[in-house]
């Protein structure tokens, strides 16, 4: 009989599945927990929750308890973890395993879901090859049966790696990095605003002992002047090289200095730096006092970011799927994230290659450090590098004035343009052209209003949400032609970077069809996605839509206390157009029940078995409902049909409101996704423009993230990944998600789930 029999057999002992946290906690270890308890429910299976990490396992009894479906309620939006952490001294011991390994028998559990860090996962793991050697000690001493441990002769593992430092190799992201991330750069957003007001310094101390994420994507997405990171040690002299940036920064017209420095700082011959040492060495070379802040545990707390919600639950329900039916019962494996899907990860090779960093550290290897960490993560040195120092004092500074290449925004506003353009206007000075903007979008351009940016124009643009250039949603007519081919020539434009939605991309695709009549537009034109829809061929995320994603969660939050004093569905409408992007991981990061997406087609009769289902909640003690819909789901079954159909079927048990989110979803300052992305795209689109200019070409692109790397696709074959009748890709990656939302929504009986697609990894490496 087959693990995927048993669950479902109703005859036999459901298998029972332990899910514990350990180590350090991170924001979003509640929703992996949620979706563990909750899909080994939908599945069939027992979960029962470990307290206080392996604390629990070696205490046993009461620390060890069942789950049910209302005990995973309400945790969603929780930071730390509901079931508690803790640093177990017993269990590195191997009388606290044995311990732990009888508690786990008498529970009749031989299947854990391990949520932690290397070194939680790493003594799992030994825990695990010593099982055979436990149950045969412990029945020897008479603590079980012979019976008990042949019904559970192995012990089958899944981790899932919770750490804000996102230090783990081989994953993308770890639980909680993400927010973290927000954390930081929120305060980097604050500390500017004071320390522009006053033209002063500061050095903001971060989380990163090990590990230089943190402090190397909160210096690229909060703009600051100087970073310091454990990858990449300080070399000799570096207090006067840091001194002479923040000058020379200042005198490019920047009111404020702000340095990060992770606290695992070192120089190169290892010697620990620290935010005293750096405010020293300031104060000594210019006479002023620094200010120091050190973030702390700030960087932990708190409500988990959409995407620490939506990721972990993703991670959550692909353990139970994992742990039921494992790829290989004799190896333990982690599961992690590459490019926004599951990967598996054998555990121990993730755990050595982790570990081995610090190594190539301590030997000095620097540059093996960081390519440890990933090409996004070597690449993001770089640009740090050339968008933090002014031109005059580059490596390799340009010996004369190249090329002349134009930002233009175009299609509705998406948080993430403003710092699209400052990156590109940083990033294409450094490459020896000269940078321009055109304000008010293709009638600005055909207007004339065409000006220059310099390196100290942008500063600053990177926080801020909305759009300094300007941008407008109508498509250029054929008319208005003549008089963009003359602004390109009177400009002397030699390429133009396109930053907007879908109507930017159906601008240019026009465009491309009249070039034997328009020959101004025989030049390099490159469309870099931003549209809060994601709806853009090509991209799999587009610029403005993790910043529109994190306002729809909050303002759901919102809803979902303002119902809480009563029994109460509420129906809240998000943008999107006909894609359901944002519906459906606006749904599954709020904890909704219901999503109604315009792919789906959704009948007359499944609204009405969902009215059924449910009154049914209401009936068992529910107090709310949530209901996300996409604003272009049906022109018929819309936000206001459902809420009466809904209201209709309540029959006084309950009220239905509903409302639409609106604008609130394009406003805001960028997410740190949405400004590293940016950074990272517009990086890809200029050296596609240069590219073009080194081959001779001048051809119409768009760039977007696909699968494990940008992609750069001729507009000419637009077509090919567009749905135009709908304004979306054919191919959309997030719904592969949808299951997941009906496991840990709504309370049915057990059943068949479809599964998430996990990829075998092959190489580490973010």
């Amino acid at each position: 009989m087959t693990v995927e029999q048993v669950a479902f057999d109703s005859t036999s002992e459901p298998i029972k599945i332990g899910v514990l946290t350990s180590g350090g906690d991170a924001q979003g270890m509640n929703a992996a927990v949620r979706a563990v308890v909750r899909t080994s429910l939908a599945r069939g299976a027992r979960p029962f929750a470990i307290l206080d990490g392996w604390s629990g396992a070696v205490k046993g009894g009461d620390s060890i308890r069942p789950m049910t479906w209302t005990d995973a309620s309400g945790i969603l939006a929780q930071g730390g973890t509901v079931i508690g952490t803790a640093r177990c001294p017993e269990f590195r011991e191997y009388e606290g395993r044995h311990a732990a390994a009888l508690h786990l028998i008498e529970q009749g559990i031989d299947r854990l879901v391990v949520i932690g860090g290397d070194g939680s996962l790493s003594g799992t793991e030994e825990f695990r090859t010593e099982w055979a050697q436990h149950l045969s000690e412990l029945v020897n001493e008479g603590q079980i049966s012979a019976e008990q441990a042949k019904a559970h002769e192995r012990l089958y593992i899944v981790g899932l790696v919770g750490s804000i430092d996102n230090d783990m190799v081989g994953t993308d992201m770890t639980i909680g990095a993400d927010t973290a991330l927000h954390r930081i750069v929120d305060a980097i957003d604050q500390i500017s605003s004071t320390a522009a007001s006053h033209q002063r310094t500061f050095i903001v101390e971060v989380m990163g002992r090990h590990c230089g994420y943190l402090p190397l994507m909160s210096a690229v997405a909060g703009g600051a002047d100087y970073v310091f990171t454990p990858e990449d040690p300080a070399r000799d002299g570096w207090e006067d090289e840091m001194v002479n940036l923040l000058k020379e920064g200042r005198a490019a017209g920047r009111r404020e200095s702000i340095i990060i420095v992770a606290e695992g700082a070192m120089d190169r011959t290892g010697n620990p730096i620290t935010s005293q040492d750096i405010a020293d060495a300031f104060k000594e070379r210019t006479g002023e006092d620094a200010r120091i802040t050190i973030l702390g545990h700030v960087q932990r707390g708190g409500t988990p970011s959409a995407y620490d919600r939506w990721m972990s639950t993703l991670l959550g329900y692909a353990a139970v799927q994992e742990i039921l039916n494992p790829a290989d019962p004799d190896v333990a494996s982690i599961l992690g994230v590459r490019h926004n899907r599951v990967t598996r990860i054998p555990l121990m090779e993730a755990v050595h290659e982790t570990r081995g960093v610090k190594d190539l550290i301590k030997a000095g290897d620097f540059q093996a450090a960081q390519a440890a960490r990933g090409r996004s993560f070597t690449v993001m040195v770089g640009i740090n590098q050339l968008l933090a120092t002014p031109p005059h004092l580059a490596d390799n500074p340009p010996k004369e004035r190249g090329k002349r290449v134009a930002i233009l925004h175009a299609g509705g506003l998406a948080p993430g343009m403003n710092t699209a353009a400052r990156a590109a206007v940083r990033l294409g000075i450094a490459k020896g052209w000269t940078m321009l903007g055109v304000d008010g979008s293709w009638a600005g351009l055909a207007d004339n209003q065409v000006r220059e940016l310099t390196w100290e124009d942008v500063e600053g643009w990177a926080f801020q949400g909305g759009a300094e250039l300007g941008t407008r949603r109508p498509i250029p007519p054929v008319n208005e032609y003549y008089a963009l081919g003359r602004a390109i020539e009177r400009n002397e434009i030699d390429a133009l970077l396109v930053v907007g939605g879908l109507n930017a991309y159906l601008a240019v695709k026009e465009m491309t069809t009249e070039l034997d009549r328009y020959p101004a537009f025989r030049i390099p034109i490159v469309l870099v996605p931003a549209s809060i829809d994601n709806n853009l061929p090509g991209a799999e995320l587009a610029i403005g839509t993790d910043t529109a994603l994190n306002n729809a969660v909050w303002a759901l939050d919102r809803i979902k206390e303002s119902a809480a004093a009563s029994k109460r569905c509420f129906v809240a409408e998000l943008m999107g157009r006909r894609c359901g992007y944002l519906t459906l991981m606006a749904g599954i990061a709020s904890g909704a029940e219901y999503a109604y997406l315009n792919e789906e087609n959704t009948t007359l009769a499944e609204i009405d078995q969902d009215a059924h289902r449910m009154h049914q909640t209401f009936e068992n003690g529910r107090r709310l409902f949530l209901v996300v819909v996409n604003e272009e789901a049906d022109a018929h079954y819309n936000r206001e049909f459902l809420a009466n159909v809904f209201e209709a079927e309540s029959g006084g048990l309950y009220d239905v409101r509903s409302s639409a989110l609106g604008h609130l979803q394009q406003g805001g300052t960028p997410t740190p996704y949405d400004r590293l992305l940016a950074t990272r795209l517009v990086n890809a689109a200029l050296n596609e423009c240069a590219d073009q200019f080194a081959e001779g070409r001048a051809q119409a692109v768009y760039v977007g993230d696909m699968g494990n790397a940008i992609q750069v696709r001729p507009v000419e074959h637009m077509f090919d990944d567009l749905d135009f009748a709908n304004r979306r890709p054919f191919n959309q990656w997030w719904r592969d998600l949808r299951p997941i939302l009906a496991a840990v929504s709504v309370q049915a009986p057990p059943r068949e789930l479809q599964p998430v697609t996990i990829i075998q990894a092959e190489g580490f490496g973010h």
